[in-house]
């Protein structure tokens, strides 16, 4: 058996990268892609490794021959890289197809050394190999038989997204037997070039070839195996956080800060939203105008401030809404001088918008990092502070001061003469009898220094839309507020949310009951397994510590690389004193089970028990 590279391209969409140096010479975590093709190769006993070349070929041809493989080298010059395409540097190798059984691959493709295994082990002489379509997957799709027997090529034309969970990405590697190459390939290869010109893509001659009665080439499906198409900066991106080495891995991810969308197969329990909710209907409501909602401007800040207002019983004048609640506290941080008091650890968003001396921290010193009402008026009653922020439930601890204590906070600020932001973006998951929310006209017209800010991303499980809002009975700061964002600081899709939501109550209300339950049982599993401790949280998150002499940073990367589950490590987060603790997300029933399994499988278990 022998493989052929095709690595003739220019690179073009990999700009300076690609300058001067072919574009399988720019390195993946430090391994260029050709280097990690041609070992991948040689671990095979290959008979031979054909590489076809053209742009900064003689570079290539030099760089391949100093990486000094075991398998022979061969090199095919395309002279007219530039004016050519992919198929006409595979016609120019067809001899090669020719004389042995062929694995073809392209020279952009990161992988395992197990994908190229999938090929090589299976005893059909001629697949493609494929994977199910995601949403990072550009180019060429098949779908299959239930005898995975390629039924259809579609290319961009074709496509079709309302039949994307029929299809099956090509991954570009593929193994030809000899008899293939001489009774199909190679004929249809010349026929195609002769015929249309050698601007075309080696792939349409397969989409030829499955339209014969009988087409001897079949799919074998990737499963957890991991790949990646290298087109452009982005791509490679990507691929750096795939290939990178296992404490690397799990550094760039926690840099990504969201965007998990890219990964589909990463299980995210570190960024929290609501698990149940938006449903089924209100999605559909918005896919039905998702037309409209893309091709037309959202309204201002004046008909926003209005729609979100009405869902809250609130005036206009009296909040304002963000694009996320992450631009408000940064308003919010700019709009109010002075020195501020907080809890920690705590979400880091508002005293980072301070400056270092202008925060005056309350560091809580029990095991659970539970505080009281008392706890913070005590703490901070001789303290010059200008602004005391709480965030109730808290994060990461999920601490819980009720409704009677927020409100006699409140009334210690007015005396005091303190702003008071009330962040209750996680207060929706606390599951008591009172009312919780302050989005509250008495309230807040009572506490006239009270300013209550909501994730609407969080609660209502859309961080996708970014959502936020901000209300207080000081019309000048909301005023003042509303001047500081954009007057399309939210899109249309954000905007029809919050012009529907009203509609959808009882099912938000009918979510929470759901997450109320799937957390307390979520809960009692992780209580159950050895070396974890769970605090009592009324979020829609779990505070824990890992015990048994594992390290929370050690845990975190072996659920990231072993279990593809993403954890908030909270280690290095101020006011843990490098303790280890980790902050894990509820989410359904299923992910919470895999989780449960996962941490049950990695963390030690009690010498005693298994002794028992």
């Amino acid at each position: 058996m022998q493989a052929i590279i095709l690595a003739a391209g220019m690179g073009k969409r990999l700009k300076e990268l690609t300058n001067d140096s072919t574009k399988c010479m720019v390195k993946v975590d430090g391994v260029t892609m050709a280097e990690r093709t041609l070992r991948s190769l040689d671990s095979l006993g290959l008979d031979r490794i054909v590489m076809v070349v053209g742009y900064k070929g003689e570079k290539l041809v030099e760089y391949a021959e100093s990486l000094n493989l075991n398998t022979k080298l061969e090199f095919v010059n395309n002279e007219v890289y530039d004016k050519t395409n992919n198929i006409y540097s595979l016609y120019l190798a067809k001899d090669y197809l020719l004389k042995d059984d062929t694995l073809l691959l392209e020279s952009d493709i990161v992988f395992d050394d197990s994908v190229l295994r999938k090929l090589v082990d299976n005893p059909y002489p001629s697949l493609t190999l494929v994977a199910k379509f995601e949403s990072w997957m550009d180019g060429t799709v098949v779908t299959l038989d239930e005898d995975n027997n390629i039924c259809s090529f579609l290319g961009k034309k074709d496509f079709d997204f309302t039949k994307i969970d029929s299809y099956y990405k090509t991954v570009n590697l593929y193994k030809f037997s000899r008899d293939f190459s001489v009774t199909h390939y190679v004929p249809f290869l010349e026929a195609y070039c002769k015929a249309l010109g050698n601007n075309e893509y080696y792939e349409q001659v397969l989409k030829v070839i499955t339209l014969l009665d009988k087409p001897d080439i079949k799919a074998v499906c990737l499963d957890d195996e991991v790949w990646y198409e290298i087109d452009d900066e982005q791509d490679l991106s990507i691929a750096e956080i795939l290939f990178a080495t296992r404490a690397e891995k799990l550094e760039k991810m926690q840099h990504c800060f969201g965007g998990y969308w890219r990964f589909p197969k990463l299980l995210d329990f570190c960024y929290l939203v609501n698990p149940f909710y938006p449903n089924n209907k209100l999605i559909s409501e918005m896919k039905a105008n998702f037309t409209s909602l893309l091709t037309q401007y959202p309204s201002g800040m004046a008909v926003n401030s209005l729609t979100a207002a009405k869902n809250f019983g609130l005036k206009d004048y009296e909040m304002v809404v963000g694009n996320g609640a992450a631009e408000l506290i940064k308003s919010l941080m700019e709009k109010l001088p002075g020195r501020l008091g907080i809890a920690f650890p705590t979400f880091q968003e508002y005293p980072n918008r301070k400056n270092t001396e202008d925060v005056v921290p309350y560091f809580v010193q029990n095991d659970n990092y539970s505080y009281t009402a008392d706890d913070l008026m005590n703490f901070y009653d001789d303290k010059d502070i200008d602004i005391l922020t709480l965030i109730n439930p808290d994060n990461p601890s999920g601490n819980y001061i009720r409704r009677d204590d927020v409100l006699r906070i409140a009334q210690w600020c007015e005396q005091k003469n303190i702003r008071f932001i009330v962040d209750e973006s996680f207060v929706d998951f606390a599951d008591a009898e009172e009312e919780t929310t302050y989005l509250d006209r008495d309230i807040i017209r009572k506490y006239p220094k009270m300013i209550v800010v909501k994730s609407i991303s969080k609660s209502y499980g859309v961080p996708g839309i970014r959502l936020g809002v901000a209300a207080s009975a000081d019309e000048e700061l909301i005023a003042a507020m509303k001047k500081d964002v954009s007057i399309w600081n939210i899109n249309s899709f954000g905007e029809f949310f919050l012009q529907i939501q009203e509609k959808y109550k009882k099912d938000y209300k009918a979510a929470l009951e759901k997450f109320y339950t799937v957390r307390k049982k979520y809960i009692e599993d992780l209580s159950e397994i050895d070396n974890l401790r769970v605090i009592p949280s009324q979020a829609n998150y779990l505070l824990c510590e890992v015990l048994g002499g594992m390290g929370s940073t050690e845990l975190t990367e072996i659920l990231l690389n072993d279990y593809n589950i993403l954890i908030k490590d909270l280690s290095t987060k101020k006011g843990f004193n490098g303790q280890n603790y980790i902050r894990l997300a509820v989410r359904t029933g299923s992910d919470n089970d895999r989780l449960v399994a996962a941490l049950n499988s990695i963390l030690p278990r009690n010498i005693e028990e298994d002794s028992e």
